[in-house]
């Protein structure tokens, strides 16, 4: 339960920082942006959370699913804020997910 919030949370921060790293302006216009703030936020309540799932779930277990904040990240990013993708950002993504998928079979055997 602390392992999704701490992914929702992280990956939640990742799209607020980008979003506020949008716009005109100096690094400080950026830095104090809402949305900059926000990312901030969840960043830290991301790393609270993750902290307390490692109490109960091994990092070999926990660090490898955290990987999977790069796939949603990245497919947010293509389909909602229409970045260009490229086939070798598809393949990495899908060999992340089946990284994932394997650990995650190992460790339930």
């Amino acid at each position: 339960m602390f392992l999704a919030g701490a992914l929702i949370t992280g990956t939640a921060g990742q799209l607020l920082l980008k979003m506020g790293a949008v716009g005109p302006g100096s690094f400080l216009n950026q830095l104090f942006r809402p949305a900059t703030l926000g990312g901030l936020i969840c960043y830290g309540l991301a790393a609270m959370l993750y902290i307390v799932a490692l109490r109960g779930i091994p990092v070999s277990i926990a660090f490898p699913a955290a990987a999977s904040q790069y796939v949603i990240v990245g497919l947010f990013a293509w389909f909602v804020l229409r970045e260009p993708w490229t086939v070798q950002q598809a393949i990495g993504l899908g060999l992340i997910v089946l990284g994932v998928g394997v650990l995650a079979t190992s460790q339930a055997s």
